[in-house]
C-alpha cells in the first residue's frame, strides 16, 4: 500500500474485518449467496493442511496465512492477496490467529468468461510485467480492491440487491486485478490459446476423468502440445506431474466420499479408481498425514 494511502487503507481493512466477522462467527466457512464468494475464520494456528486450490483470489482482512506449491511458499496477510491461476494442489497453514484477533479470510472463484470478455471489452493498460511460471502469486492489496470486497460483502445484509449489484462490483473487481501487479497472469489465464489456458484445459480434463486411467501422449495431444513439453509446462506449474496431480484428485474426492457420504475406506478407494486398498491406505496417508478413518475421525471431531 502506498504511504499515503495507508491510514485510510487501515480503516478499509477494519472495516472489512469487522464484516466478515459478523458473517462467519457462526459458520466459520460461509459460502455466501453472492457467486463463488466463500468467508473463512479460524480461532487459532492451523497444522499444515492439503488441499487443492480453484482459480481464484484470497483476500485477508486479519492474520496471515501461508500456502505451499512444490518448493515455493507464499505467504499473504491484509496486505497482499494470493491469485491462484489454475486448479493446483497445495499445503495451506494460517499462521497468525486467536480468539480475541481470528484469521478473516475471503475467497472468490474467478469467473474466467467474465475477465476474458471484460479484456475483449476493455482498451487496458500493458501489464505491469510478465507472469512466473508457477500456478500462484501475492500481489500487493490497495484500497480500491479492499473498497470493492467491501462493497461486495455488503451485498450479504441484502440479499435482493445480489442478482442486479454482485455481477457489477465483481467486474470492478477484476478490472482491479487486471490492472493490478498480477494483471498479466489474470490475463493469461482467460486468454486461449496461451500456456497457462492450454495447462488449464488438461486439468479440467483430468477432473473429469480422474478414475481412468491417463495417457501422457493422448492429454498432451489434447491441449495441441507435444508430451515433453506439456509434462514440462504442466510440473513447472503445478509442481507436480500430470499422474501425480490425477493421484491427488483421486485422494481429495475419496476425503470427501468418506467425510460427506460416509463411504468407508475401501469403497472410497475403489469408486475413485484404486484397485488396492492398500496402496490407497499408503497414499492416503503420505498425503493427509494419517489413515483414512483416523483423518476423517479427527476431522469430524474438529467440525463438531
Amino acid at each position: 500500500m502506498q504511504n499515503n494511502g495507508t491510514i485510510e487503507a487501515g480503516s478499509a481493512l477494519n472495516a472489512l474485518a469487522q464484516s466478515v466477522n459478523q458473517w462467519t462467527v457462526r459458520q466459520p466457512q460461509f459460502k455466501t449467496p453472492v457467486p463463488g464468494l466463500m468467508l473463512y475464520r479460524h480461532d487459532g494456528p492451523t497444522e499444515p493442511t492439503s488441499g487443492l486450490y480453484e482459480p481464484c483470489v484470497c483476500v485477508v482482512a486479519q492474520g496471515r496465512k501461508s500456502v505451499s506449491l512444490g518448493e515455493d511458499t507464499y505467504v499473504y496477510d491484509a496486505r497482499n492477496y494470493l491469485v491462484s491461476s489454475l486448479h493446483v494442489p497445495g499445503i495451506f497453514q494460517v499462521l497468525d490467529a486467536s480468539p480475541e484477533q481470528p484469521f478473516l479470510g475471503i475467497c472468490l472463484i474467478l469467473d474466467l468468461r467474465e475477465i476474458s470478455q471484460l479484456v475483449l471489452d476493455s482498451h487496458l493498460p500493458p501489464p505491469r510485467r510478465e507472469p512466473s511460471h508457477r500456478g500462484m502469486a501475492t500481489g500487493m492489496v490497495d484500497l480500491e480492491l479492499i473498497s470493492a470486497f467491501q462493497r461486495l460483502v455488503n451485498l450479504l445484509s441484502s440479499e435482493q440487491d445480489i442478482p442486479i449489484l454482485a455481477p457489477l462490483i465483481l467486474r470492478e473487481i477484476y478490472y482491479r486485478l487486471l490492472t493490478g501487479e498480477q494483471g498479466a497472469r489474470i490475463r493469461h489465464m482467460a486468454t486461449t490459446g496461451s500456456i497457462t489456458h492450454q495447462i488449464a484445459q488438461a486439468i479440467s480434463w483430468l477432473k473429469e476423468n480422474f478414475r481412468s486411467s491417463v495417457s501422457m501422449d493422448e492429454l498432451a495431444a489434447r491441449v495441441s502440445m507435444s508430451a515433453s513439453t506439456f509434462y514440462q509446462h504442466f510440473r513447472t506449474m503445478t509442481a507436480v506431474s500430470p499422474l501425480q496431480y490425477q493421484k491427488q484428485l483421486r485422494l481429495h474426492e475419496a476425503r470427501r466420499l468418506m467425510l460427506e457420504e460416509r463411504f468407508d475406506a475401501s469403497t472410497a478407494a475403489f469408486e475413485v479408481g484404486y484397485e488396492s486398498p492398500s496402496q490407497f491406505n499408503r497414499e492416503y496417508s503420505r498425503l493427509f498425514g494419517a489413515p483414512p478413518m483416523r483423518d476423517i475421525a479427527s476431522m469430524r471431531r474438529t467440525v463438531a
